[in-house]
């Protein structure tokens, strides 16, 4: 069974979501709505232009729109018949959803999937009238909005669904949409929901109980105990009040629990102040200023930075520690963390087995579909469960029998195998999942090949070893550059096949070179030594190229300045999807000169080398345009449109798979390797030179450069032609000599100091 298309019924925000991620990974897709006036497919258009308009983009490339064909349901309802999966995602209503399958049913082939994406409505209510063949390939997923960013897809099969159904759409969900699937039971809210939304309307009732502001508890809420940035209010902005609302009404009315927001949140949604998409919710922005509404007054005041002594501590500390300290922390604060932290354990280890199959599942519905660092099951094992249990106590909450049952820890790997608590109380084996791999593990099992502060030598298995970056967002210096030449050594002489590069920091492949080092260079005038680095700098992404085994950077996130040269210089890259990958170093008055500048000249000209009519400044403006406007890409679908990913390096949808790929990938490529040679191109020089600097007379001309932004064009230019001479040929080591004269040059300038400094102070550009 296979799926190659898919038909989404329903054009709204989350419906054109679904329908942008599938288009996105390259599969065609039918997306019907309801049918306009004038224009009878009306709705479904609008539907695709949100989608093409939404921020951040809801397409991983826009060109992928092409592959959506657009239609309404009363004309369109028979295009459904040749997709394999259709998604229904109209109004969240019973009735409505009925009425479709009642249309549907007779169009469908025997084989065609059907799934309703709702946020709670239970499967058995949504098939009654439905034959048994029908409800045997139905059931339910519930995407988190947006589809493309939040990994999370709940899967809930119905008690007629085909086994063989589900493990499809979920490997066709986990390998090419790129999600997180998990299984849940068919009640209402099922995890994600039940769990999340909880507790953020306890933090928000928390907050009145401990008379806390909303700036403290979004200070309290978010990477202090491992929740996103966003925390708890600034979160329901982004998500929108009036959802917010409707899912926690909806829960309130599906499980008799109470699920009730305050009322001056209710007032908030009938101001209309919903937050981020109205201007105004829980904060307000006016000019470059944020405010914070006073709950009491329901009037905007300026922020108040939350501060003390203890927070700046623990913030500094790992996760688990963070966790076990906030509840040791005194007044208000430590009150607030206690009373959410037990609560939401507690109604964690109650809910639990009547809406998941498993504790990994909570934990990685949490997890993917709210961004938590650690799910629930994880956080209560990292601060202990007999704390947990004198916190109940204290709190005057019973003991659940899940925590009752569960010994000492929920995940345990003793004897190197992995395990977590089942339902029972019973230690099972956690799900192998094939093509993943985990450094965690691999660490744990004693893999770990050399050691060092700013990165490590993994050996991943099957005579592959992985150079893992590990500095604070994975910049490069010295102490990399040192552990990486032992990682060329080691694989040459011992014998391993090849080398990935790559990192589970969930931000960054790398940021780039450190640029505190090279600031400090340049206040002391010590200009041997900044030549040194950057030479060691470009010795180094060489090397990558002139190992004689294949080097695979497995790059996701933030792969800036250096971390691109070095994906760049290696010979394939295994790209997340989620890639914002650009040289980026105009931003701070200077050029790429890790080799980047080099790198993008010699793969655009050698791309049009057969065209033997093509202009050659083609190449030279294609290099110059990316670097000079400091360009990133915002997938890495984009990036290979942009050049800085090649025809044949690979994407990865879901990140949990990227180092396995990238492992894969080297296996691929080692029987038989040999090292490319150093490559040779003919530079323009004066021809290209003068264009260029024509071009940049223009962008001074019309206001949009400064004057030292056109001294850095011209530096940028000069590596670009490769001086002013007459065209000739040139090697990649010329081109590197270039580059690090260009960039010693500017960095010796009064203008490009002030740059780094104000983006080491501000973490801002500036343009001077």
């Amino acid at each position: 069974m296979r799926i190659r298309s898919i038909g989404v019924v329903g054009a709204g925000t989350m419906g054109g979501g679904i329908a942008a991620l599938a288009a996105s990974v390259g599969i065609p897709v039918v997306l019907l709505d309801v049918a306009g006036n004038r224009d009878r497919n009306e709705p479904a258009k609008r539907g695709l232009d949100r989608a093409l308009k939404s921020r951040p983009p809801s397409f991983l490339d826009a060109r992928s729109a092409r592959l959506i064909t657009l239609g309404n349901i009363e004309d369109d309802l028979p295009l459904l018949a040749g997709c394999d999966w259709i998604i229904e995602a109209v109004v969240e209503q019973p009735g409505p959803k009925r009425a479709l399958y009642a249309q549907l049913e007779p169009l469908l082939g025997a084989d065609t999937i059907i799934s309703s994406n709702t946020s709670g409505i239970p499967m058995q209510v949504l098939t009654e009238g439905r034959s048994p063949a029908f409800r045997k390939r139905f059931f339910g997923t519930h995407f988190f909005n947006p589809p493309r960013y939040l990994h999370l897809l709940e899967i809930i099969p119905g008690p007629e669904t085909d086994p063989v159904i589900i493990e499809t759409v979920e490997q066709f969900a986990d390998v090419v949409l790129g999600k997180g699937t998990v299984r849940a039971k068919d009640v209402p809210g099922f995890i994600g929901n039940r769990l999340g939304v909880y507790g953020m309307l306890q933090a928000i009732r928390l907050m009145e109980q401990t008379g806390l502001s909303i700036d403290e508890v979004d200070a309290l809420t978010g990477p202090l105990i491992g929740r996103p940035r966003s925390a708890t209010f600034r979160t329901a902005d982004l998500t929108g009040l009036d959802i917010l609302l409707h899912v926690a009404d909806g829960l309130s009315e599906a499980t008799g629990e109470d699920y009730g927001l305050p009322d001056w949140v209710r007032a908030l949604v009938a101001d209309g102040r919903l937050g981020e998409k109205s201007g105004a919710g829980f904060y307000k922005r006016v000019g470059r200023d944020i405010l914070t509404l006073n709950p009491t007054t329901m009037d905007y005041e300026p922020r108040a930075a939350v501060e003390s002594p203890e927070l700046g501590a623990l913030a500094r500390r790992p996760l688990a520690e963070r966790l076990r300290g906030a509840l040791d922390l005194p007044g208000a604060h430590g009150e607030f963390l206690r009373s959410l932290f037990f609560t939401t354990s507690h109604q964690t280890l109650t809910l639990t087995p009547q809406i998941a199959w498993d504790v990994p599942s909570v934990d990685h519905a949490l997890e993917w579909g709210f961004a938590w660092e650690m799910g629930p099951f994880r956080q209560m094992d990292a601060v202990g469960l007999d704390v947990v249990r004198d916190g109940l106590r204290s709190a005057g909450l019973d003991e659940p029998t899940l925590l009752r049952t569960a010994g000492e820890r929920f995940y345990d790997d003793a004897d190197g195998l992995p395990s977590a608590r089942a339902l029972d109380g019973t230690l099972q084996p956690l799900r192998d999942r094939p093509g993943v791999v985990s450094l965690p593990t691999r660490k744990s099992e004693g893999r770990t090949l050399i050691a060092g502060d700013d990165a490590s030598v993994i050996d991943l298995g099957d005579g592959v070893a992985m150079l893992e970056l590990h500095s604070r967002l994975n910049t490069l210096g010295e102490r990399t550059f040192s552990i990486l030449r032992q990682a060329l050594e080691l694989v040459d002489q011992q014998g391993y096949v090849g080398l990935v590069i790559g990192s589970d920091d969930a931000r960054a492949f790398s940021a780039g070179a450190n640029l505190n080092q090279i600031a400090s260079l340049a206040r002391e005038g010590d200009w041997a030594a900044a030549e040194r680095d950057v030479d060691t700098f470009q010795q180094a992404t060489m090397s990558l190229r002139r190992a004689p085994f294949p080097v695979v950077a497995a790059a996701f996130g933030l792969a800036l300045g250096g971390g691109a040269e070095v994906a760049m210089h290696s010979d394939h890259v295994q790209a997340a999807a989620e890639l914002n990958i650009g040289l980026v170093e105009v931003g701070v008055g200077l050029i790429p000169a890790g080799g980047g500048t080099k790198e993008l000249l010699v793969r655009f000209t050698q791309e049009l080398e057969p065209y033997i009519e093509a202009d050659p400044f083609e190449a030279v403006r294609r290099a110059f345009m990316p670097i000079a406007l400091a360009q990133t890409s915002q997938s890495a679908h984009e990036a290979r449109a942009i050049g800085f990913l090649r025809p044949h390096d690979r994407i990865t949808m879901n990140r949990d798979r990227l180092i396995g790929d990238a492992k894969a990938a080297v296996l691929a490529l080692a029987p038989g390797y040999v090292a490319p040679v150093d490559r040779r191109i003919r530079a323009l020089g004066q021809e290209a030179l003068g264009n260029l600097r024509m071009a940049l007379w223009t962008f001074r001309e019309a206001g949009q450069a400064s004057d030292h932004d056109v001294i850095i064009g011209e530096k940028l230019a000069w590596v670009l032609a490769a001086g002013d001479g007459p065209p000739r040929e040139v090697s990649e080591q010329d081109l590197l000599d270039f580059e690090r004269e260009a960039f010693l040059s500017l960095l010796g300038t009064q203008k490009t100091q002030q740059r780094i400094d104000h983006m080491l102070q501000t973490g801002k550009p500036l343009r001077n």
